[in-house]
C-alpha cells in the first residue's frame, strides 16, 4: 500500500491531504496570508491523527501553480524540504488540473474549464476532459485578459475564481453553469500523483520546480 502526502496553498485556501490506496484523509482550511505559519503544523497534525510518519511515505506532491505567487514558493519550499528530508519523489501537479479534478469529483461533470483569477485584469484558463477518472489537459495552461477567453465546442463546466469574469468572456464560451467560490484540494493534488508513481516515475526533489505561467512578477512599490 502507497501513502502519498500532497499540499497545496496556490490560493486563499491551504489544504495537506494523505492518500492511501482509495482512502484519504484531508485538512482544508481557507486562510489568507496565514499559509507559511500553518502549513507546517497542518501536516505535522494531519500525520499523527493518520499514525504515520515521514519515514513511511513512498511520495510527496504539491500544487505546483499557476497561482498566488507567494502561495506557490511556500507549497514547493515546503515540499522539497520535506522530500529531501526522506529521500523520495515529489510530484508538482498543475492547479488547474487538480481543480478540475475537484470538480469532477464534486459534480461527476466530465467536461471542465478551470480558471482563476490571475489578479492585473487577468486569468489563468484550460480545458480538461476526465478520462479513467483522471483529469486531463486539453491544449494549453494559459493566462490571458478575460475577453481573450475562448473555450472548446461544447457544452462545459466552469469551475474557479476567474469566472468572476465570466460577463467578459467570448460569446463562444458555453457551460452547464460555472462555480465561483471554489479552490483546489490536496486530495486531488495527491490523485494526479498516484499514477506517477505507480508507473515508477521519480521526480527528484530539486527537479519539481514551480510553474507561475506568468514569466513577470508585478511589484507593488513601497508607499
Amino acid at each position: 500500500m502507497s501513502y502519498i502526502l500532497a499540499l497545496d496553498a496556490t490560493t486563499e485556501a491551504c489544504s495537506v491531504a494523505l492518500l492511501t490506496g482509495e482512502q484519504v484523509i484531508e485538512d482544508f482550511q481557507v486562510i489568507p496570508r496565514l499559509h507559511a505559519q500553518r502549513l507546517l503544523p497542518m501536516i505535522e497534525a494531519l500525520l499523527a491523527q493518520a499514525g504515520v510518519s515521514l519515514a513511511q511515505l513512498d511520495a510527496l506532491a504539491y500544487g505546483r501553480g499557476p497561482g498566488a505567487f507567494t502561495g506557490i514558493r511556500i507549497a514547493a519550499g515546503v515540499a522539497q524540504g520535506l522530500a529531501y528530508a526522506v529521500d523520495r519523489p515529489l510530484y508538482p501537479v498543475s492547479t488547474l488540473a487538480a481543480m478540475a479534478q475537484g470538480a469532477w469529483r464534486e459534480t461527476g461533470q466530465q467536461a471542465i474549464l478551470a480558471s482563476l483569477d490571475a489578479r492585473m485584469d487577468e486569468v489563468y484558463w484550460s480545458a480538461y476532459r476526465i478520462e479513467q477518472g483522471l483529469a486531463v489537459l486539453q491544449g494549453d495552461e494559459q493566462v490571458l485578459p478575460p475577453e481573450n477567453v475562448v473555450s472548446p465546442s461544447g457544452e462545459w463546466l466552469g469551475w474557479g475564481s476567474g469566472w468572476r469574469y465570466a460577463s467578459r468572456f467570448s460569446g463562444a464560451v458555453q457551460t452547464h453553469s460555472h462555480h465561483v467560490e471554489v479552490f483546489p484540494h490536496a486530495q486531488d493534488v495527491a490523485r494526479l500523483a498516484m499514477p506517477l508513481l505507480a508507473a515508477g516515475v521519480v521526480i527528484r526533489a530539486e527537479e519539481a520546480l514551480p510553474v507561475y505561467i506568468r514569466d513577470q512578477v508585478t511589484h507593488k512599490a513601497a508607499g
